[in-house]
């Protein structure tokens, strides 16, 4: 748990600060500090994404989450999620609730979260989180400055979500070998990769749809076995 809180504390942090800068920050500034964040993005996943055990097994389930992701549309469905919260609370003339809101889905519904959470419930790695707490300290600076204290009550989201996602990840550790584990990292930075592109404006991939890829190593000697069946 020590990643979330770190990152719940960094988004309070950075939302003080944002609201004592209120008003203060230029659209210039946001903008490419906005895109020197979506750089370091990319780093991490790139880092991550070299350390695999098998690549065969990564490709595989990058490939079978891809297939799974897509029939489920989990994309579509985070996207309609975020859709009728916003027409919930545009009715409600809230600063407040316009922030909480969009700053949960930024912080909540993406790649390192998940990854982060699952690599820190499963490994006790938490990188991840340590560098989504930075990326997320720094970007509620700028969405407190304009959405005021709602960005800070996000971080209550941040608190439960991944906590619950670490806390699940590690009841599973015990069944899980070191080879799968870093599968399931490898997998993950790869999707992480995805969305630092996506954050660039460079591609335009459905994230969401690959998540279902990062529980797919767990399963790595089946996968194998149906995929030695269907190339004979």
């Amino acid at each position: 748990m020590l990643g979330t809180i770190v990152n719940f504390f960094a988004v309070i942090a950075g939302s003080c600060i944002g609201l004592l800068l209120k008003g203060g920050i230029s659209e210039r500034f946001n903008h490419t500090i906005m895109q020197g964040i979506s750089l370091c993005v990319l780093l991490i996943g790139i880092s991550g994404a070299l350390n695999f055990d098998n690549m065969l097994v990564v490709i595989i389930c990058i490939c079978i989450g891809a297939l799974i992701g897509e029939a489920i549309d989990m994309d579509k469905r985070l996207v309609n999620f975020g859709d009728r919260l916003e027409r919930r609370f545009k009715n409600r003339k809230s600063k407040i609730s316009e922030g909480f809101v969009t700053a949960s889905l930024l912080y909540c519904v993406g790649a390192m979260a998940i990854v982060g959470a699952i690599q820190s419930g499963l490994q006790g790695n938490h990188e991840t989180l340590f560098s989504k707490s930075i990326l997320d300290g720094i970007s509620s600076i700028f969405f407190s400055s304009t959405l005021g204290i709602g960005v800070a009550l996000s971080s209550v989201s941040v608190l439960f979500y991944q906590g619950a996602i670490t806390l699940c990840a590690g009841f599973l550790d015990p069944i899980l070998t070191d080879a799968i584990k870093m599968n399931v990292e490898a997998v993950g930075s790869l999707i992480i990769i995805g969305l630092g592109l996506n954050m660039l404006g460079v591609t335009k991939i459905k994230v969401a749809n690959l998540l279902p890829a990062i529980f797919l190593p767990i399963f790595a000697p089946y996968i194998i076995n149906l995929f030695k069946l269907f190339i004979h």
